[in-house]
């Protein structure tokens, strides 16, 4: 049986460790813009003492990074917290007119892949509506990987891909990448026809029923297999929580066989990649749903030491969110940006000849962020991506 919300606030102890952790408190330094701040304001909403339209510009302001989980000495579980706190103020607060266009405009498009592709075309022609807007080649929206690829040699386990909304669009090719990745690795691949959004978008916005019925769909879609795999780490957290949000034994047991690609790949040790034929001086920039929402951190830094000729640089405060947070840098831009800058700062401070990073919103962040700072050149990819080329 899972917790009450008034048993998940009862466990914080106001000790203030999440803190130095927290993206917004260290932009503002104000105690209800940190998760500590923003759990009493939710004690106090949950108490009756204060209605949920008073806390709920804090509540948008969060990123939903997760840093202050791993940070908290007592076990908050602040993750459900937050989701639980987003879908109380999007059903109770109302919200402006712009706000709801808004929102209609992100869920109407990002979590639909034929439309966003649609959508997409104009990238290609160089057309972008904002600084976020990726740079596409026709290439990279008609990149889809087989709907199977068998093991090289003797199978070792069954995997089934995720394509993802926004990964399967614009980053086709990362897919791709990591179905001969894992191939080349014994596994036999499947990308399953008719998987749609996993939900993650929703959930982290407060869409709580949406995100059930996704999440339920992505199960049905893509289970029987040995693993279920996944290249952006913001879907797979929130696969990773289906038992939380569904609080059913098949739920439990398919979040139970959810893997990153690195991770798997890691598992799974692949023989090391071919010289590239120069030194690489890399820079992996932890996405937070990978670091702190499913504790990934060594795996992907092991395969990108294993390229030959390959040098990994810690960048300062890695665990720092880089702004991206699914639809936040869209719906809080002077924040992203800010955070977006910092740590691309930090990222050009090291020298890198390339960036990795494993999802795609960071990716399309930190890209945007570069642009800004008059970077054009540095190129920003996902680990299977370069482990691919190398």
């Amino acid at each position: 049986m899972s917790a009450t919300t008034r048993e998940l606030l009862d466990t914080c102890v106001h000790c203030g460790f999440c803190l130095p952790a927290c993206p917004t408190y260290s932009l503002w330094s104000e105690e209800m813009d940190s998760p500590r701040g923003r759990i009493h304001l939710m004690s106090l909403v949950e108490s009756g003492e204060l209605g949920i339209e008073d806390a709920a510009v804090h509540l948008d302001r969060c990123l939903g990074c997760l840093a202050c989980v791993p940070a908290c000495p007592s076990g908050v579980r602040y993750d459900l917290l937050i989701e639980r706190a987003r879908a109380d103020r999007r059903e109770q607060a109302p919200r402006s007119l712009r706000e709801r266009a808004i929102d209609a405009a992100l869920f109407g498009v990002m979590t639909h892949p034929r439309r966003l592709r649609l959508l997409a075309w104009p990238l290609t022609l160089g057309f972008r509506p904002n600084d976020l807007a990726p740079h596409v080649s026709p290439a990279d929206l008609m990149a889809e990987p087989p709907p199977f690829a068998p093991a090289a040699g003797p199978p070792r386990m069954s995997v089934a891909l995720l394509a993802g909304c926004v990964q399967r669009v614009l980053f086709g090719r990362v897919n791709t990448d990591a179905v001969d990745a894992l191939a080349a690795c014994g596994c036999d691949v499947s990308v399953p026809s008719g998987q749609g959004c996993c939900g993650a978008l929703a959930l982290h916005a407060g869409r709580d029923e949406e995100a059930k019925r996704r999440a339920r769909a992505t199960i049905e879609a893509l289970h029987g297999y040995d693993r279920v795999v996944v290249t952006a780490a913001g879907c797979g957290s929130a696969m990773k929580s289906y038992g939380d949000l569904l609080g059913d034994e098949r739920a439990n047991r398919f979040a139970a066989g959810v893997r990153d690609v690195t991770e798997l790949l890691a598992e799974l040790d692949p023989p090391p990649p071919a010289d590239p034929g120069a030194p690489l001086r890399i820079v992996y920039q932890d996405a937070c749903h990978l670091r702190h929402g499913q504790g990934v951190v060594d795996q992907p830094r092991a395969l990108l030491r294993a390229i030959p000729g390959a040098e990994l640089v810690e960048i300062a405060d890695p665990g720092m969110c880089c702004g991206s947070a699914g639809t936040y840098n869209l719906l809080q831009p002077e924040a992203a940006r800010e955070l977006g800058e910092r740590k691309a700062t930090a990222i050009l401070d090291a020298r890198p000849d390339v960036v990795v990073t494993a999802n795609p919103g960071c990716a399309i962040q930190l890209t945007a962020a570069f642009r800004r700072l008059g970077v054009y050149d540095l190129p920003v990819v996902h680990p299977v991506e370069l482990l691919r080329y190398s």
